[in-house]
């Protein structure tokens, strides 16, 4: 099956599937309307011949607004969060959209009333079946993907640990719908290892795209110079090749881009705190109540964990420790203990994934995140945020601002139980480096909305579900 063909076929399936999710909505609504004697008895509803008209101005109106929401583009990783937040306001708009267009055909034109229990009972369904279609959609695009139809051929310019990064998540991830044609530019080996063949320099890319046919075109060059990018984008302008930069995002983080000016000179700025005025109190405000929530509820399996590890070891319960938070302030963090009473009686050490300090209850506390718990009480009190830039102990704070850039800037926010990094599968002895970068993107591009798709995934971490699909 050619790609081009293939691509077709599955945004043609996809439309297929929202339109059959509408019908079957519109047709169990109505048997709902007809079941339920809420507000009051269906007395009055016709039959369904008389609503079929409705329902196909229902269809028309969620997909033009799934069209310009761009929900029949389709990406390589959506996220199952923002796209059921997409599908939930696409479905909400249309409905309404629909509403407005009935009101004043069929009701003013042909007196035809739309019940409004129908119509709650329809959107409900809508937003639920439209989702259960594109997750069926996604499982049939991976395993037509993973057998190699309609997938992307994409050529890699890099060389180094960015290049072999960039290989290693490719090849691990079928679902992107990639397949590697080679490496061009690279360092001799880079990628031999992965079955990788090596192509040659930048000056052969022309005709390197037009022999293998290539879709997509990835350039892994952090460090290369503006000069140099523009200069190899110039030589990938074949036809409809796509060309995507891997940035040097330390340098220069993906946040919120804003026009100021100098006395009438126009300024852009590109770094900028998205926290402040009233998302200050709203942030504040989810704090307390997701602390006040998780305590309640979670209380007896706190209570549990008390008592298991008064049994297993001798010492406190609780272990309670100096990090830093915000301002670089230190504060006193809570936590079940986890290791010996003696851990650091030689001083504090980095934890690794195989410890020896742990203990048995310990090790299992910590891979299932349940020793971080009673940092519930540091959130409700205010020293903590639920998300935020994990804490970290002084001597390592300013081990880390002596050789990583920006390092502190993570301390202009609250820390917090869980983190952007964290649910990026950056936790525990993985490299500080990538986790800074992780904390300042998610310190520049702060949101509500944010916050909550970083609770969710942190809980499908916990249940123990795949997340970097959420």
């Amino acid at each position: 099956m050619g790609r081009d063909r293939a691509r077709t076929y599955l945004a043609l399936l996809l439309v297929l599937l929202d339109v059959a999710a509408v019908v079957l909505s519109f047709f169990l609504a109505y048997q709902l309307r007809l079941s339920i004697d809420l507000p009051n008895k269906a007395e009055n509803l016709r039959p369904l011949s008389v609503y079929l008209p409705l329902l196909v101005i229902q269809i028309i109106s969620i997909l033009t607004v799934f069209f310009f929401y761009r929900l029949y583009h389709l990406g390589r990783a959506v996220s199952r969060i923002d796209q059921f937040y997409s599908i939930f306001g696409g479905v909400s708009i249309g409905t309404l959209a629909a509403i407005a267009v009935a009101s004043f055909f069929f009701k003013n034109v042909f007196e035809i009333d739309y019940p409004r229990a129908m119509i709650i009972y329809a959107w409900i369904l809508d937003i639920v079946l439209v989702n259960l279609g594109r997750t069926l959609h996604h499982w049939l695009r991976t395993a037509i993907q993973e057998r190699g139809w309609g997938r992307d051929r994409v050529l890699i310019v890099g060389s180094g640990p960015v290049a072999q990064m960039m290989l290693q998540k490719i090849q691990g991830s079928p679902y992107l719908g990639y397949e590697i044609v080679g490496l061009v530019n690279g360092t001799e080996g880079v990628g031999e290892g992965l079955g990788v063949p090596h192509l040659g320099g930048v000056e052969g890319l022309p005709d390197l795209i037009d022999e293998h046919e290539v879709d997509e075109v990835i350039i892994a060059l952090p460090e290369a110079t503006h000069q140099e990018l523009i200069r190899i984008i110039a030589l990938c302008e074949r036809g409809r090749t796509a060309v995507k930069v891997y940035p040097d995002l330390f340098q220069i983080m993906a946040s919120r881009v804003s026009i100021d000016d100098l006395g009438g000179l126009p300024l852009v700025s590109v770094r900028d705190v998205a926290l402040r005025g009233w998302n200050l109190t709203l942030k504040r405000a989810m704090d307390l109540v997701g602390s006040a929530v998780g305590l309640v509820f979670l209380s007896p399996v706190m209570l549990l964990i008390g008592l298991l590890i008064k049994l297993e070891s001798r010492g406190p319960v609780f272990y309670v420790q100096e990090r830093m938070g915000l301002d670089a302030k230190p504060f006193r963090v809570i936590k079940f203990r986890s290791m010996r009473q003696d851990a650091e009686k030689e001083g504090p050490g980095w934890t690794t994934e195989d410890d020896p300090r742990k203990t048995r209850l310990g090790a299992i506390l910590r891979h299932l995140n349940l020793d971080e718990l009673p940092q519930f009480i540091n959130v409700l009190i205010g020293e903590m945020s639920l998300v935020g830039p994990r804490p970290e102990r002084e001597v390592y704070v300013r081990r880390f601002q002596q050789s990583i850039p920006r390092y502190m800037e993570r301390h202009r926010e609250k820390a917090g139980m869980t983190g952007w990094a964290q649910v990026n599968g950056l936790r525990g002895d993985t490299s500080i480096w990538e986790r800074t970068k992780y904390d300042l993107w998610y310190i520049e591009n702060w949101s509500l909305w944010l916050d909550t798709k970083i609770i969710i995934r942190t809980l499908l971490r916990v249940l123990a579900l795949r997340s970097d699909a959420y």
